[in-house]
């Protein structure tokens, strides 16, 4: 069957059942249940102690600041907070993994029922089946190596690590809607500070579940699950391929087989890893060195009290409070640092939507060609927004205010001592600017004498040729006064 023709059947007759479950590297200093800190690219093997070695007789001690972290993402995805939560030891054999077993949370997490709206085509409400905690394993490094055909390393720096993992309801029917869910995630945890969500140093992996089950049957499908993608990109194309797979193999009389599965970026395909695993497989029971962990009615709200105003409820904030169009709302609440930058921006602008327009385009315009970040911005809030209130004072006209701002990027200079400095202050002056117009008028008598005839249109040339002699510096405003005046 084609590639066509799977993609219609899925169309007509098939329904993608998906679901996440997306692994978050909290950003603590230190591990989770040690001292040892948390440092991406340093040596192999340094950031190690016999805790995160799982040496015998080591023990565990909790990290406060990875369950406040945790809580906060909790909060933000709308959970319910679990007064009492407990982790479990998750047997499994890998050599990254020295203990043996992986401390997570299974029958008794720490948060759940939890929702997080999404944009694709439509809004949707997708839920949040659970948040719960747990460390991460070492890294087997299978490449770089002079023998590595012969041998795997092993790097344990990363085991220890702080993480959450979130799994979603198996609410997502499509590759689109799975990729604005992983987006709406990574922006929302980004935006309370929990983590710098960075893929390359896989700080933000994710698993998908993807089944197919024919169009308006209630039974879930068989599901096939996709570890480890690492960007939204792989995770897009990874269901894509997956979904016309499952099609393709029920039309032809086959059946899907539950198994784990990985994504070949090369080949375009996902290829068989192993069985599926199911829970009693991992033979969970209750970590003994650990004693539950208790988050009191107090902690929960002093943890409540940190968490800054949400992206979503950004936005709207913005479209009603500045009277934004909710694509821009959308730009300039993309990131914490630049929604902050916009609202300073505006004290001393008054003016949401001219203010909103000079950050998304001009200012962000210079910022990603010097490759830099709105937190880095040589142009300060309160200099752009003092910049756009002298153009609604008349002080200063929008061509002037556009030679101006690459000065004030390029020096950091405010916008009236570059003016003072390059002597481009507007010219209001009636004097001045008489003189000005007289010489156009004179230069250009045949525009005069169509103007005077009836064709009233020649006067946005004549405009246009007082504010080329006069470099942009007149008040077009009191230019088209001082036209009509002599023209009449």
């Amino acid at each position: 069957m084609s590639v066509s023709a799977v993609a219609e059947s899925i169309l007509t007759k098939y329904e993608p059942v998906i679901g996440l479950e997306v692994h978050v590297q909290l950003g603590t200093k230190t591990k989770i249940f040690c001292s040892c800190p948390v440092e991406f690219g340093a040596p192999p093997n340094t950031n190690v102690c016999p805790v995160c070695l799982g040496l015998p007789g080591a023990l565990p001690v909790l990290s406060r600041q990875a369950v406040e972290l945790a809580i906060e993402a909790a909060l933000a995805l709308h959970c319910r907070i679990n007064p009492f939560s407990r982790f479990a030891r998750k047997n499994y054999f890998y050599p990254d993994l020295p203990k043996g077993y992986q401390i997570s949370q299974y029958d008794q997490p720490l948060a759940e029922h939890g929702r997080l709206d999404i944009f694709a085509g439509a809004k949707k409400r997708i839920g949040v089946t659970r948040v719960h905690m747990e460390d991460d394993a070492g890294k087997s490094i299978h490449d770089g190596f002079a023998d590595s055909d012969r041998f795997t390393y092993v790097d344990l720096n990363r085991s220890g690590t702080p993480l959450i993992e979130i799994v979603s309801d198996p609410d997502m029917r499509s590759p689109e809607e799975a990729y604005a869910y992983l987006t709406e995630m990574k922006q929302l945890l980004q935006y309370i500070g929990i983590s710098d969500c960075d893929m390359e140093k896989g700080q933000l992996r994710c698993d998908a579940n993807v089944s197919v089950r024919p169009r308006g049957a209630a039974k879930f499908g068989t599901k096939a699950e996709v570890k480890n993608l690492n960007s939204f990109r792989f995770l897009k194309l990874a269901l894509e391929y997956e979904i016309e797979r499952q099609v393709e193999l029920i039309e032809s009389g086959g059946a899907v087989v539950q198994e784990t599965r990985l994504y070949n970026p090369e080949t375009g395909q996902t290829v068989g890893m192993r069985s599926k695993e199911h829970a009693h497989d991992y033979r969970y029971f209750p970590e003994p060195d650990l004693v539950p962990l208790r988050v009191s009615d107090h902690w929960l709200h002093e943890v409540r009290q940190k968490l800054p105003e949400l992206p979503a409820d950004r936005r709207e904030r913005f479209v009603h409070q500045y009277g934004l169009r909710e694509y821009d709302a959308q730009v300039l609440a993309l990131t914490r640092e630049l929604g902050d930058y916009f609202e300073a921006a505006v004290k001393l602008s008054g003016d949401g939507r001219a203010t909103a327009n000079w950050v998304s385009g001009d200012l962000m315009g210079l910022l990603n060609a010097a490759g830099r970040s709105i937190a880095d911005s040589p142009v300060r809030a309160e200099h752009l927004g003092e910049l756009v209130a002298l153009i609604a004072k008349g002080e200063l006209s929008g061509k002037l205010a556009k030679e101006i701002l690459p000065k004030m990027f390029e020096s950091g200079a405010t916008a009236p001592a570059i003016m003072d400095r390059d002597g481009l202050r507007q010219i209001s002056d009636s004097g001045a600017l008489a003189k000005i117009v007289d010489e156009v008028l004179a230069a250009n008598p045949k525009q005069v004498e169509q103007y005077k005839a009836g064709k009233t249109a020649v006067l946005g040339f004549l405009v246009g040729q007082v504010m080329k002699a006069s470099r942009g510096q007149a008040n077009p405003a009191a230019v088209n006064d001082a036209l009509k005046s002599k023209l009449g």
